[in-house]
């Protein structure tokens, strides 16, 4: 029987959207041939009726005319038809995808709702609460024993800033008393010196410097 009469899966698939769009564009780019054609005789015509005088040739010529003209406006009415139905089509077509994107984002977000329950179903709240009491616990411990280790054992803790300063007064009065020793002032002759050193004169100085030489 299904070589006689055929089987269902033999039959065409049915024509989707973007099919009949592309259908509708080749009708539609066909027309526009047509009406350019038209447009040519038309202005052929004109320019043949410029040239006559009235009279029968002229008249012959503007029935020619007019009945390009009607094909003209008849080719025109199926043009803006063609664009019209070419609209619609493509206004469902982009309906479709939208409702589709629509539909894949939907179906993502409840994939997405159901993974993020599944994860934090595995999560325990108390356990993340002693956690982060057991971490303070630690940062605790570990500030008392940085504290510990740099605690100073010749130092006592409180130092008295009075006692300080009284220390240090006495010990600039013990300098004074001591006096000042020769190294203190740079400019005065020492012991092992019989006499003072005569200061030459600027000539003097010059010309012992040649002798040295």
């Amino acid at each position: 029987m299904n070589r006689i009469f055929g089987s269902s899966s033999s039959k065409k698939p049915k024509p989707n959207l973007q099919d009949a769009i592309s259908s509708t564009d080749t009708r539609m780019a066909s027309v526009e041939v047509k009406i350019k054609k038209l447009d040519g005789e038309l202005a052929r015509y004109k320019e043949q009726m410029s040239k006559l005088r009235n009279g029968p040739g002229k008249n012959a010529i503007q029935e020619r005319a007019l009945r390009t003209l009607k094909q003209k406006r008849m080719y025109e009415s199926q043009l803006a038809q063609l664009t019209q139905q070419t609209f619609n089509m493509e206004s469902a077509a982009l309906a479709t995808e939208n409702l589709r994107n629509t539909m894949a984002t939907v179906d993502a977000m409840k994939q997405a709702n159901k993974e993020m329950k599944k994860q934090y179903g595995k999560i325990d709240i108390d356990k993340i609460e002693n956690i982060h009491y057991e971490m303070e616990d630690l940062l605790e411990q570990a500030n008392e024993i940085q504290e510990s280790l740099g605690r100073s054992y010749a130092v006592p803790d409180e130092i008295d800033e009075a006692d300080l300063q009284a220390e240090l007064d006495a010990l600039e009065l013990d300098v004074e008393e001591e006096g000042p020793s020769y190294l203190a002032d740079l400019n005065k002759t020492p012991d092992f010196i019989d006499e003072p050193p005569v200061e030459l004169s600027e000539a003097e100085h010059k010309e012992a410097v040649k002798t040295t030489a």
